[in-house]
């Protein structure tokens, strides 16, 4: 079996935080990570200032950081973008020839991409699509809503587990809409757990157990799933040096994982 890929460690000054990321691809032209959830991929248009993925990779470059010199780069970008609080997979180019590719591929909406979410509401049907054009809410910057104006955005699902007022769905963009996954979730009437923007609630452990759930006086209770309940699980796509499929996946986030131990605990399908 191939060894792992040594992790790339990030840090901000501004911020004090610090970043330790998976290595989920790697090869002489592409670079993909395992996106961590609160880490914005590209500077933010309201706060330039904000940590970002792409200065943090540039810095680390410009400053023969280990986890930059003992691959020898000189060159970054991504090819595509994750949400704020959106994790798994994101893709980066090692050369500019292959971000050429990469975002033609990605223009003409070839990769084949796989994102679970924990929404909340069991959908009707096991397998449903979206099909809602997208454009800014000029009411509210920052947040995108479905408009006649806007661009074409598609949408499946499929449902891959059911709980008791709850579900996990596989999500598979033909399009790559900002925010495209939560609002047609949003419009199907199913939002993302942890996401106020369109509609989502926290997930709590108390809303599960009911009557049974305890807590100490001085303590206040947290959300089973604190962050956007999105993760970017798979990426499939033409190499753009080979040719070749390239299937890049990232495992589901432990906090994914945990909320979905107490949902088949405490919230079973209903009968």
């Amino acid at each position: 079996m191939k060894p792992a890929a040594p992790a790339i460690k990030l840090s901000s000054r501004a911020t004090s935080e610090f970043w330790e990321i998976p290595v989920l691809h790697e090869d002489d032209h592409l670079l993909a990570i395992d996106k961590p959830a609160c880490l914005l991929t590209s500077p933010d248009r309201y706060d330039p200032d904000r940590p970002n993925l792409m200065r943090l990779l540039h810095d680390g470059i410009a400053a023969g950081k280990p986890w930059a010199k003992e691959r020898g780069l000189e060159y970054l970008s991504n090819a595509h973008r994750l949400d704020f609080e959106t994790t798994g997979v994101l893709l980066l180019a090692k050369d500019r020839p292959s971000l050429v590719r990469l975002a033609n591929h990605f223009g003409s909406e070839t990769p084949k991409k796989t994102y679970l979410a924990l929404v909340m509401g069991s959908p009707a049907t096991d397998e449903f699509s979206i099909d809602l054009p997208l454009d800014q809410d000029h009411f509210e910057p920052g947040r995108m809503r479905v408009s006649r104006a806007g661009k074409k955005s598609f949408t499946a699902f499929k449902v891959i587990e059911r709980f008791a007022g709850a579900a996990l769905v596989e999500c598979h963009p033909r399009t790559g809409r900002t925010h495209q996954i939560r609002v047609h979730l949003m419009e199907a009437g199913h939002p993302i757990y942890a996401d106020p923007v369109y509609g989502g609630r926290q997930l709590m452990l108390s809303a599960l157990k009911h009557g049974d759930y305890r807590l100490k006086h001085d303590r206040e209770e947290r959300p089973l799933i604190g962050t956007l309940a999105l993760h970017a699980a798979s990426l499939q796509l033409p190499h753009p040096a080979t040719n070749e499929l390239v299937r890049i996946q990232s495992p589901t986030p432990k906090v994914m994982q945990v909320a979905l131990k107490y949902l088949r605990r405490y919230a079973p399908p209903l009968a």
